[in-house]
């Protein structure tokens, strides 16, 4: 043991080898001296990660010691900060169960297990029943995720997929349970959203092909061969993407064909499963709707006619075609709808102005309206539908970044709510001990951020706390001022934790959106230094003290503000980063590429696109000076940002940093881009990244202040 840790003390940060990688687009040299980290073979990889290259594999997994080696200092915190977050968690935890029919489902965990199980009970009294033990599914097995499971009409199946590797392709079971036993049917590289036909025997699915992109409906007979499948509607555009789900009303099963900004829906009776397809509105660029289901009419969530925030329109199920779209709730500027959902005698909106949501119930027979309020300053509110259609209750979830999680069902009619469940904290919270505020950051062009805060009353807040600035910013997602147990580590130890709601999500509306993408995308990252600095102006932390946090498109955020200011940030966190975009957006076998450049741009067709993203694409804008503390985290199976765009921004980074901080690359080798499987297996990899944060801001001997 003693030579093993004079060893790793001994280890050098890993130095990838250089190869020249050059390319030509519009008359522009592109040079990629790691692009030999990319796996000519990420196909075959994505299904069997024995198969990556040895040199590949060989740079990751040093990467990985040097990693294990710098924070070495850091495990028993690691463990800390587990164990604290691990007895934050109620083990037994259960879903409030939903009824349908003479049941009511749940999902809910056992002390110790990993995986959610998911159970019924009789809706007029009985036992508990477990359908699916995710525990003795995963059982031996380094990864699985269950995607979804649905029981059918009848009650006796369900379809449930899971996925074995990370790689996001899911293969449907089907379980009868009666017997407890799964059918012969067994269905593979699918997206893990199953939907039933209201007959029980007829189950709809989307396939991904080879390059894991999902661009077919399949219909499957129950007892029938899988290659006998029945193809039922083909996407012929890959900048588009397929999904299914099921109407309110079971009536009707949605296909959805859409991209980042424009859909189309076709419907299929859940009745009548062999009967072709019907169109709702072609689709039309720019154009997005979704569609509900009441008696003879469709309601319709559409941002046709100019309404940049939607409205809502009625048009009958016989003639669905725009032209016969009548408005019921008009558009309001700066007023986002962004859900619906319609039972058989009310309709329940859940929209956001001001950067907070709330919800609005209507009943459809005489178009009364009434809100469900909320005490907060900031507040995160969603939407359960739950099963049924004919019913008077909605259920909701309400949480703060103070208050743990509440569900609620709703009266519609009575208009009263009943507590149902509140979050547990088994060891302990008391929302009085913190403080959750909402500030405005002014942004260079007159803009306001929001940024959501959380830190002890007893913080000081006099510029000596450090503090912990989380970002996204793109495809319209906006991050919610949820209860999160996992942050009051950080927040117990004298971080103040911060969220900025930058441009690109749509906090302060559908506009907020537009103005982060494409040409405006610039916007995203300028928005999250005005926050940092106004933090440090309003004397809540100083400059060269706040650790930057984002994953996915949040880590190209992570990336570019890496690059554009490197003195405002102590430490950057980057969970699979999307850095490399300006090659990404070039490669158009990958995944998610075509569907993306609407979003990003299309720098294959357009020069002026490739000049926009190559203007801040982090992996080409890496320069020679002094970069903060950063750590990055990749999954070798990922296929939404694939495991080589952290390896080369790692890899460059280390080549052009100036200053002695760390510059780390963690790669899990069993996962993809949602990290571990397992609600403990994540909370590791959250304690490493408090960890690393604590680490460089000089706090790993701090303990909490409770």
């Amino acid at each position: 043991m003693h030579g093993q840790t004079n060893r790793r003390a001994s280890l050098k940060a890993p130095n990838a080898a250089r190869q020249p990688h050059l390319t030509q687009w519009h008359g522009m040299a592109l040079s990629d001296d790691y692009a030999w980290l990319r796996a000519e073979n990420w196909q075959e990889v994505m299904r069997d990660p024995s198969t990556l290259d040895a040199d590949i594999r060989k740079y990751l997994e040093a990467e990985n010691a040097f990693c294990e080696q710098q924070l070495a200092d850091t495990r028993n915190l690691q463990d800390t900060l587990f164990s604290e977050m691990k007895g934050r968690l109620k083990e037994d935890d259960s879903t409030v169960p939903a009824p349908d029919g003479p049941f009511a489902y749940y999902s809910n965990f056992v002390f110790g297990g990993q995986y959610p199980l998911i159970g019924r009970t009789p809706r007029e009294g009985g036992s508990q029943r477990v359908l699916l033990d995710g525990n003795l599914e995963a059982k031996d097995k380094p990864y699985w995720d269950l995607g979804s499971a649905e029981h059918s009409p009848n009650h006796k199946l369900l379809a449930y997929a899971s996925d074995e590797k990370g790689s996001e392709y899911y293969k449907i079971r089907i379980r009868d349970l009666e017997t407890g036993q799964d059918l012969p049917d067994i269905i593979p590289d699918t997206n893990g959203g199953p939907v039933w036909a209201n007959d029980s025997k007829t189950l709809f699915y989307v396939r991904l092909d080879d390059n894991h992109r999902p661009l077919k409906v399949y219909r499957h007979q129950l007892g029938t061969p899988v290659d006998e499948d029945v193809l039922v509607y083909e996407e012929h555009n890959i900048g588009f993407y397929v999904g299914l789900s099921l109407a309110q009303s079971s009536k009707f099963i949605l296909i959805d064909a859409h991209d980042h900004q424009t859909s189309e829906i076709y419907l299929i009776d859940a009745d009548a499963p062999f009967e072709p397809l019907r169109i709702v509105a072609a689709r039309e660029q720019g154009h997005q709707y979704d569609i509900e289901h009441n008696g003879d009419g469709l309601f319709i969530v559409t941002n046709s006619a100019g309404a940049e925030d939607f409205r809502i329109c009625q048009a009958p199920v016989a003639t669905p075609g725009v032209e016969n779209w009548r408005e019921l709730i008009p558009h309001r500027n700066g007023c986002l709808i962004l859900d619906a959902v319609v039972y058989r005698d009310h309709m329940v909106r859940l929209e956001r102005e001001d950067g907070l949501p709330r919800i609005v119930i209507r009943r459809l027979a005489d178009g009364a309206e009434h809100p469900i309020a909320f005490p907060e300053e900031a507040y995160a509110l969603g939407l359960s539908a739950g099963y049924e259609f004919d019913t008077t209750t909605v259920r909701f979830v309400y949480s703060s970044m103070t208050t743990p999680a509440e569900t609620y069902d709703y009266d519609m009619e009575a208009r009263t709510r009943t507590l149902r469940k509140r979050q547990e904290v088994p060891s302990g919270h008391n929302p009085e001990d913190y403080v959750t505020r909402r500030l405005y950051a002014p942004a260079a062009d007159g803009e306001t951020v929001p940024i959501s805060l959380l830190y002890r009353k007893d913080t000081p807040l006099d510029g000596s706390a450090p503090l912990f600035l989380y970002g996204y910013g793109a495809y319209g997602i906006s991050m919610p001022a949820s209860f999160s147990t996992g942050r009051l580590s950080l927040v117990d130890r004298g971080f103040i934790f911060a969220i900025a709601h930058v441009r690109g999500g749509k906090e302060k509306g559908y506009r907020w959106y537009t103005e982060g993408k494409l040409k405006k995308k610039v916007n995203t990252f300028s928005d999250f230094i005005a926050a940092g600095e106004h933090l440090a102006a309003q004397g809540l932390t100083q400059r060269g003290s706040i650790v930057a946090s984002g994953g996915s498109a949040g880590g190209m955020l992570m990336g570019v503000i890496a690059n554009m200011a490197p003195d405002l940030f102590l430490g950057v966190i980057a969970d699979v980063p999307f850095v490399d975009v300006l090659n990404t957006m070039l490669d158009k076998d990958l995944p998610l590429t075509p569907p993306e450049w609407p979003e990003w741009g299309n720098p294959i067709e357009s020069r002026e696109d490739f000049e926009t993203i190559r203007s801040y694409s982090p992996y080409e804008n890496i320069e020679a000076k002094a970069y903060p503390h950063i750590f990055a985290y990749g999954g070798l199976n990922d296929p939404r940002v694939t495991y080589w765009e952290p390896a080369k921004w790692i890899a460059r980074l280390r080549e052009k940093n100036t200053s002695a901080n760390l510059i780390l690359l963690k790669t899990n080798m069993e996962a993809g881009h949602g990290g571990a499987s397992g609600r403990f297996n994540h909370l590791k990899e959250v304690a490493t990244d408090y960890a690393f944060a604590l680490k460089v801001a000089g706090m790993t001997g701090i303990k909490p202040a409770y």
